[in-house]
C-alpha cells in the first residue's frame, strides 16, 4: 500500500495533533488515513506522520491543491515536505 510521509519543522506535536484531528474527515474522503505521529527525538520542532493511501496520484493531486491554496493565502505558509513512497 503506498504512503506518503510528511516532515514539518517549527512546530511542536502538541500544536499539529488538533489539526490532524481536525482535518481527518476531509483527509478521509480524499483516501487519505493518518497511521502515525512522531515528534523527532533529536529536534523537538520536527514532527513527522505517515498517511496510508490506495491512490498515490489522486492523494498527490490533493495534496499540491491544498498547498498551491494555503501559498496564495500565505506565501510564507510552513507546510510539510512530502515524499510519496510506493510499495513494491
Amino acid at each position: 500500500m503506498p504512503h506518503i510521509l510528511a516532515k514539518l519543522k517549527g512546530v511542536k506535536i502538541e500544536d499539529i495533533k488538533p489539526h490532524l484531528k481536525r482535518d481527518a474527515p476531509i483527509h478521509a474522503k480524499e483516501g487519505l488515513f493518518l497511521e502515525h505521529l512522531w515528534q523527532n527525538a533529536d529536534d523537538s520542532n520536527e514532527i513527522l506522520f505517515i498517511f496510508k493511501t490506495n491512490d498515490l496520484n489522486h492523494a498527490r493531486q490533493f495534496i499540491q491543491k491544498v498547498h498551491s491554496e494555503a501559498l496564495k493565502e500565505n506565501p510564507k505558509a510552513n507546510l510539510p515536505h512530502m515524499t510519496f513512497l510506493e510499495e513494491e
